[in-house]
């Protein structure tokens, strides 16, 4: 009887987990994400430091988001992110030879996996968080156009103490909207991604300044994105 109930309710917790998971990836397919559980971790934070909290953030469509501000996110972030299904195989390849001698481990998570994470999870690392990363990048990729990734990427990744998204970003590191942000300024934010805690756009220092020069070289030998734009 007691095995039973403890199987009943394992297999209600595992279909609970698939049914909400896919409603709210397929939910975020046609709504804004206003708030993700970084932004909110990052609220209680600084509460907990004595801090008052901060949370500058403003949803704006792909439409109204400079087309550098991507070409930039792709330069530095994903260079296949528009051909891959979510996981670059050869990016991983490669980082796991380099990591065989490298001291500091390089990671290879490409732009969808980074909007999994911001969306669906938590920030800090363990193998269970990225078995859940791989899954939910699986349902985006199935789900969503890549356009609407790198929509909902831009809208909500980091980019400074307290500011996510692309427009939030364009008005304080700028005071400009995401729309008139230039390929410099786009390359600059990109630039900080790493961890845009440590490092300002608006202030770049020299390590910050030559990767933008670097991310702006690139940015003329990927792809363009998205690729209806190469037809007009």
């Amino acid at each position: 009887m007691f095995l039973k109930r403890s199987l009943r309710l394992i297999r209600n917790i595992i279909l609970f987990f698939f049914f909400s998971t896919i409603f709210a990836v397929v939910v975020y397919r046609y709504m804004p994400v206003y708030a993700t559980p970084l932004m909110v971790i990052r609220s209680v934070q600084q509460f907990i430091n004595g801090e008052k909290p901060t949370w500058k953030h403003k949803w704006v469509s792909f439409e109204n988001i400079s087309p550098n501000m991507p070409m930039a996110v792709i330069a530095s972030e994903d260079n296949r992110f528009a051909s891959h299904n979510g996981f670059d195989v050869i990016e991983i390849k490669k980082a796991m030879k380099e990591n065989e001698k490298r001291k500091k481990k390089r990671g290879a998570s490409t732009i969808s996996q980074q909007t999994a994470k911001n969306v669906f999870l938590w920030p800090q690392s363990s193998w269970l968080r990225k078995g859940f990363e791989v899954y939910f990048t699986a349902l985006i990729e199935l789900t969503w156009s890549k356009e609407h990734i790198m929509e909902v990427y831009l809208n909500s990744i980091e980019m400074g103490k307290g500011i996510y998204g692309v427009e939030a970003a364009a008005k304080y590191k700028f005071n400009t909207q995401a729309s008139k942000l230039t390929k410099e300024q786009c390359a600059l934010i990109a630039a900080t991604l790493p961890n845009p805690i440590r490092f300002d756009a608006s202030h770049p220092s020299p390590y910050i300044k030559r990767r933008e020069q670097h991310i702006l070289r690139l940015m003329r030998l990927v792809p363009k994105f998205p690729e209806t734009d190469q037809k007009k």
